[in-house]
């Protein structure tokens, strides 16, 4: 459960947070948006003060329905930033939110430390390769078709079953290319229902049958505040409970909009059975 980061060892033995920076106008929570510099250096020192091991940064908005976004805009919205957070923080690890190998590449050159690509590889078939040249951290996350079709009436058998198989599948590949530092997302909220996603967390410690640390990100996500009927500004309170859970399942990387919260969270549960 430790991942090297550039030189960096993060044991994962207890569970760390990945506060979430997009540089994107259109992501579903209006409050973790950053669309300059500036409001990103801010949300950035207000989640490494809460306590974020990971600073995850997007530049191309993965919500059901979201606008394609050309590869030369993403890497326009990205490579500033990693600039910028690289010069004020340089201790801070960084992860990039891409599915595109070529961000991947270029970001990482920049200073980036960790992939999390929500498409599993699928999206772009060199990302897998690049990660094997790269040797860094993946997240592999899995989705069915892309964002902007995901969730048209998504279907499974057995929703938690038919993911696992999708994850070890693509192991398997990753290990071929001697990629060592592999986490595994079952994609809540990315190509499933409602309860397709319970379904999910509820037998989440089946993930990868215990073999790699587990990111899971849920926060202030529609499988939330649908359920509840409020908004995802409201949602902050049932997140919270989410993550406890997601942590009593096994989680070892909480993805959040709020840092301090969540890490409460895993103070909390660290305190469990001592």
């Amino acid at each position: 459960m430790t991942i090297n980061c550039k030189g960096t060892l993060v044991d994962l033995s207890t569970p760390k947070v990945m506060g979430i920076l997009n540089v994107t106008p259109d992501s579903f929570y209006q409050k973790g948006r950053t669309p300059d510099i500036d409001s990103l250096l801010k949300k950035a020192e207000k989640h490494l003060a809460d306590g974020a091991t990971f600073l995850d940064l997007g530049g191309y908005s993965t919500q059901p329905g979201a606008k394609e976004v050309s590869v030369e805009e993403e890497l326009d919205r990205i490579i500033p930033a990693v600039d910028a957070l690289q010069n004020y923080f340089p201790d801070a690890l960084l992860s990039i939110d891409t599915f595109r190998s070529q961000v991947a590449q270029k970001s990482v050159e920049a200073g980036a430390h960790i992939i999390n690509d929500v498409s599993g590889g699928t999206l772009d078939e060199q990302m897998f390769s690049t990660i094997g040249q790269l040797q860094v951290p993946y997240v592999l996350m899995h989705m069915k078709a892309t964002p902007q079709t995901m969730q048209i009436n998504p279907q499974y058998e057995d929703v938690v079953t038919e993911v696992n198989q999708f994850l070890l599948e693509r192991v398997q590949q990753l290990q071929m290319l001697k990629v060592k530092d592999i986490i595994l997302d079952p994609g809540f909220g990315f190509a499933k229902t409602l309860e397709h996603n319970y379904q999910l967390l509820d037998k989440m410690e089946l993930i990868g049958f215990g073999d790699f640390p587990i990111l899971v990100g849920v926060s202030r996500k529609s499988m939330v505040y649908k359920l509840l009927n409020i908004t995802a500004e409201e949602s902050l309170n049932a997140t919270t409970a989410l993550h406890m859970i997601a942590l009593q399942k096994g989680a070892k990387i909480l993805r959040v909009h709020d840092v301090k919260e969540a890490q409460q969270a895993i103070v909390i549960h660290q305190m469990l059975g001592k």
